[in-house]
């Protein structure tokens, strides 16, 4: 990750403070803090309120009329991600445990969207995505196993359609992606995304700095 460090610049308080300021820009309704207060209880991570924000700006400017995510988790990005997408939108959203979706499920129904906007899949994301169509999707997004980073990309690959996004939640890894002490496999292989997310021929991409990280790249036609 040495050209990723040699790009960075000092991080000074102000920055900081910024970054948070912009974070929490979005206020929240009562049914996405319901659904962040599920994850907590659940001691689960769920996206920041400026990340959900960020999702919801790119469905948005997507048009996204399919999503597909990785890590339905309680439903928080979820709404958003629903927020941003054509009234007609349909998520797919897939998830190893069913008991997390039936939270979403319901923070979905407070949200006011109707039962035929989501599609819930439960099940490993490596077992599922295969069996998801060719081009079918807007946007992809991957917020699970972060070892698996690899292979979700490729499938986002095939999932898109020309001019779709793919996005990957915390790629920061709480300050971990660019320190160079010894790190776990799981940071070896977000750095290992990276670089194949920039290094990509067929992708555009750009790495926002909102949340924990959320790298996001469009699909060239």
């Amino acid at each position: 990750m040495r050209q990723l460090r040699g790009q960075e610049s000092v991080i000074t308080a102000n920055r900081q403070t910024s970054w948070a300021f912009a974070d929490a820009f979005v206020a929240e309704d009562e049914a996405l803090r319901w659904a962040r207060e599920r994850s907590r209880e659940a001691a689960l991570p769920s996206v920041s309120p400026g990340t959900g924000a960020a999702l919801r700006l790119l469905a948005a400017t997507a048009d996204a009329k399919a999503v597909a995510e990785i890590g339905t988790g309680t439903g928080v990005s979820g709404i958003y991600l629903l927020q941003g997408m054509r009234p007609d939108g349909v998520l797919t959203t897939v998830d190893p445990e069913p008991e997390r979706q039936q939270f979403a499920r319901q923070a979905f129904r407070a949200a006011g969207f109707a039962g035929n906007r989501a599609r819930f899949i439960p099940g490993r994301a490596l077992d599922v995505l295969p069996r998801l169509a060719d081009g079918g999707y807007d946007l992809v997004f991957c917020d699970g196993d972060r070892l698996e980073s690899l292979d979700y990309l490729a499938e986002s690959l095939r999932l898109l359609r020309p001019g779709g996004l793919v996005c990957f939640e915390g790629v920061f890894f709480d300050g971990r992606t660019v320190d160079s002490a010894a790190q776990p496999a799981e940071v070896l292989r977000v750095r290992e995304l990276l670089r194949a997310v920039r290094e990509s021929q067929g992708l555009l991409p750009s790495l926002l700095p909102v949340g924990d990280g959320l790298l996001c790249a469009v699909r060239r036609g």
